[in-house]
């Protein structure tokens, strides 16, 4: 069972490259953990999550029960099983994939009804989505970003081409993007054990997804100045500057910011589902982004042990991680 560790990367011999399981199912498995902890907050205010919650580190029930996962989970399931089955993200794929898997009890956005019901119909995978500058691709990208971590071109264009099923606004774009390169580039600092440099790391975000969306570079180069590992802090800042609705552009960055903002992986989560909104989907970014980072065993147990697990649960996720290794290394 995955164990935490304390908030200094743990010291290791060698530690899992840039391309690992440990970080793929890490980003996997993160996910899934921040979706399901920032379930029962969502579309609450920070100050309301405070009241009820205090500090929410635990699964708590919701509109689902406890440990539960959401559209977000679900949709990153859908790309794990392309990534297992073809060995590289196949959109055309993938978007069989998105209608085989949709269970609408598990909060989809209005929009991606019609979207479901056209790809369903025949209609092309890049042909079905609409011009929406929700976060619904970038909510789900974390994956590709560790599968993709040793190619930063194909690691742009999978998340381009996933989100393009089901999202054709150049902010939507770019946020997918964003996540994606956020994550990839979170597996490889944490592969050669180094702290991110929050200017660093951001502006490099933001310079590669401006040519996507101009609006969406600069709310990333908008982040406040946060101390690391100030929880309070950080909780305060990235909500005043930041809308942390379902939009694209004001979900993605306090994702990172909640990311570069800690000192370990639960802190990122409990940081990012804090801040009210769109709770489970900022959470299930963070979530990747701390997973592909710290790895699979810094999720902490109890969370891990919580999490829904019937028969597209927890372990079947993990198995498929496990096959799109190989795949992938195949």
């Amino acid at each position: 069972m995955p164990q935490r560790h304390s908030g200094r990367m743990p010291e290791h011999k060698s530690r899992p490259a840039a391309f690992s399981y440990e970080r793929l199912a890490g980003a996997a498995l993160g996910t899934m953990c921040g979706d399901a902890l920032g379930m029962p907050g969502e579309g609450w205010s920070a100050e309301a999550i405070k009241q009820k919650y205090g500090r929410l580190d635990t699964m708590q029930p919701g509109r689902l029960p406890a440990g539960s996962y959401t559209d977000d989970s679900q949709m990153m399931i859908a790309i794990l099983e392309t990534l297992a089955r073809k060995g590289r993200l196949d959109a055309s794929y993938l978007a069989g994939q998105f209608v085989n898997g949709f269970e609408p009890w598990r909060g989809y956005g209005g929009r991606i009804f019609g979207v479901m019901e056209r790809l369903a119909a025949g209609t092309r995978w890049d042909r079905a989505g609409t011009d929406s500058f929700g976060n619904g691709g970038a909510m789900r990208v974390g994956v590709l970003g560790a599968f993709y971590a040793d190619d930063l071109e194909a690691c742009a264009q999978a998340a381009l081409d996933q989100c393009r099923i089901t999202h054709h606004h150049p902010q939507g774009l770019a946020g997918a993007v964003a996540q994606a390169l956020a994550v990839r580039m979170a597996c490889q600092l944490g592969a050669q054990n180094k702290i991110p440099s929050p200017e660093f790391f951001l502006a490099t975000i933001a310079d590669m997804v401006e040519s996507v969306d101009l609006h969406t570079a600069n709310r990333l180069r908008a982040m406040p100045t946060i101390t690391r590992g100030d929880e309070a802090g950080a909780c305060a800042a990235l909500s005043q500057t930041y809308a942390c609705n379902a939009t694209s552009a004001e979900a993605v960055p306090p994702a990172i910011g909640s990311f570069i903002a800690s000192e370990q992986a639960e802190q990122t989560i409990v940081i990012a589902v804090g801040l009210g909104g769109d709770t489970d989907t900022i959470g299930a970014m963070a979530g990747a982004l701390a997973g592909a980072y710290w790895g699979l065993e810094a999720l902490p147990g109890g969370w891990v042990q919580c999490l829904e697990n019937g028969v597209r649960g927890r372990d079947y996720m993990l198995e498929l991680c496990r096959s799109a290794v190989l795949a992938k290394s195949g």
